[in-house]
């Protein structure tokens, strides 16, 4: 034990994992399963709106969301969260994990369930009405990111913190699961019940009226998991390096953890921390955090980032693949229930196959071959199947190399998985300093957004087909798929060489890597300290 450790923060580091440690997985990874379950029934439902509210009479396909509705229903969302990473990221390190955790939950809470309620029935109002909702939604998920992710850090020991962080981050996996089987199941029940024509036979007849509960009900059930761990968030104890380090109660912080760890830590006397309090009180924009952590800063926002341009342009191919391989025949063979249907199914396949497993293969491994490794290999094999992908596209194109097009793409997304989607949650969690820690990582967090954003949005637009006759309907020509895919390869190598810019954590406690603990003691970390220390 480091001479000057507070004993409750040693406890903490070298406990043998317990049943608390279970319990503070699921309640933070709640969230997680909102924000995926959330940001893939979108997707479903955006196809159902598009035939509900924007159907044209007498057309040969069914009717679909017009490029800025499309683009304002899916994105808002992102810029909520985005905003919402910022704001409670600063928060939590001002009032405390503890109090801003239960208004993230109650904010997603309330708007899950008013996203799917809507003011009017004309298509100006419904949409008008879910974006708002949406960003808000967006906002309350954008807190959980630094809230949850900063949580289990400071719970956790040591030897398991990096299993225990993408655990949380891993609930997304089964967000993504349930959302997909909540979806097959409604839209295989409103089926049954309610059978309809495909479009080509009746183009009217087959959205039947009832299609419009189907998209509210899917989209108000994501509150319910979050809902239902209201109350234990609430009864989560303020993490013991909060209450120690920043808000300088050791008695707390020793009393709460007693509880937790159910054995007896004595609090330290104040004056022990009083050196501490002075040699570490720099703040985020003082010369003093560029010196120690500002590269490696710069190394957590870069590298997520470039990882969520590629990421979330993977989702845009997803429909086209789909087509391409036959799972998801032409829209106007298929009734609007019939639909969603086909979608759910052939994307909960995908999560089940590639998207899920990467998560708990991070999981198992994490604590093994470190963040470092894990993040490289992720960048490394991303830029391969990448470039394998574009460079013979026109190879894959063909309807006998379909299977291979989605073996490859699966492996994408089994790498962004294990590897850069996982590692980038966690280490912004643990390098830097507990009263800087949850900002640090609001910002790492909303840098990934943008990088969402860029990748949902530019895409979408970079991918259409050169030739204007051959663009989806209200885009401008792009630069095609294969040239998108090359600009994404580069994208992920970027990434690979940006991760040299971030620490390894693995095995290390949280004041070792942010320095919190070296005064005068043994640090486990030489980080260079300059002797000004006043510049807050």
């Amino acid at each position: 034990m480091t001479e000057n450790k507070l004993q409750v923060l040693d406890a903490l580091d070298v406990a043998k994992t317990q049943w608390y440690h279970f319990t503070a997985i699921i309640i933070a990874g709640m969230g997680f399963f909102t924000d995926a379950y959330d940001l893939f029934c979108i997707s479903l439902v955006t196809k159902l709106l598009g035939r509900i509210y924007y159907h044209v009479d007498g057309s040969k396909t069914p009717g679909s969301l017009p490029p800025n509705v499309s683009a304002a229903v899916n994105g808002v969302a992102f810029c909520g969260t985005l905003a919402g990473q910022l704001f409670f990221g600063w928060l939590g390190d001002k009032l405390g994990r503890k109090k801003v955790y239960g208004m993230t939950l109650m904010l997603m809470v309330l708007c899950s369930v008013a996203s799917g309620l809507s003011f009017g029935s004309h298509p100006k109002s419904v949409m008008s009405t879910l974006c708002f909702f949406r960003f808000w939604l967006g906002f309350g998920i954008g807190g959980d990111y630094p809230l949850s992710a900063t949580i289990m850090s400071e719970y956790a020991n040591k030897k398991t913190r990096g299993a225990f962080i993408a655990a949380v981050f891993a609930m997304q996996g089964f967000g993504i699961l349930a959302g997909g089987i909540f979806a097959i199941t409604v839209s295989a029940l409103f089926k049954y019940w309610f059978p309809a024509p495909a479009y080509e036979v009746d183009p009217v007849g087959s959205t039947v009226p009832e299609a419009d509960y189907v998209w509210r009900i899917i989209l108000m059930v994501g509150a319910l998991p979050a809902a239902l761990t209201y109350y234990w968030r609430l009864k989560m104890p303020e993490t013991a390096r909060y209450t120690a380090l920043v808000a300088k109660n050791t008695k707390q912080a020793a009393s709460d953890m007693s509880k937790v760890l159910q054995m007896d830590i004595e609090a330290e006397p104040e004056k022990d921390t009083q050196l501490e309090q002075e040699k570490n009180s720099y703040g985020l924009f003082s010369k003093e955090f560029g010196i120690r952590h500002g590269l490696h800063l710069l190394g957590t926002t870069t590298t997520w980032f470039l990882l969520d341009i590629a990421f979330y342009s993977q989702n845009l191919f997803q429909k086209d693949i789909f087509s391409a391989i036959g799972w998801i025949p032409p829209a106007k063979t298929m009734n609007a229930l019939e639909e969603v249907f086909r979608i759910a199914r052939a994307q909960t396949l995908i999560a089940l196959c590639s998207t899920v497993p990467g998560y708990w293969f991070t999981v198992a491994l994490i604590d093994i071959i470190g963040r470092f490794a894990i993040q490289l290999i992720g960048f490394f094999f991303m830029t391969v199947f990448m470039f394998a992908l574009a460079i013979p596209y026109e190879h894959w194109t063909h309807k006998d190399n379909r299977i291979g097009f989605v073996v490859m793409y699966s492996f994408t997304f089994f790498f962004a998985n294990f590897g850069p989607n996982a590692t980038t949650f966690v280490v912004p969690a643990e390098i830097f300093p507990a009263r800087l820690r949850s900002t640090c990582h609001g910002i790492s967090a909303a840098s990934g957004k943008l990088g969402a954003m860029v990748g949902a949005f530019g895409f979408l637009y970079l991918a259409q087909n050169k030739d204007k006759a051959k663009t989806d309907a209200g885009y401008p020509p792009g630069i095609g798929v294969k040239n998108s895919l090359i600009v994404l390869g580069v994208i992920n190598a970027l990434g690979f060489m940006f991760t040299f810019l971030v620490p390894e954590s693995k095995g290390k406690s949280l004041e070792e890597m942010s320095g919190e603990n070296e005064n005068g003691g043994k640090s486990g970390k030489a980080l260079p300290s300059s002797s000004s220390s006043s510049n807050k």
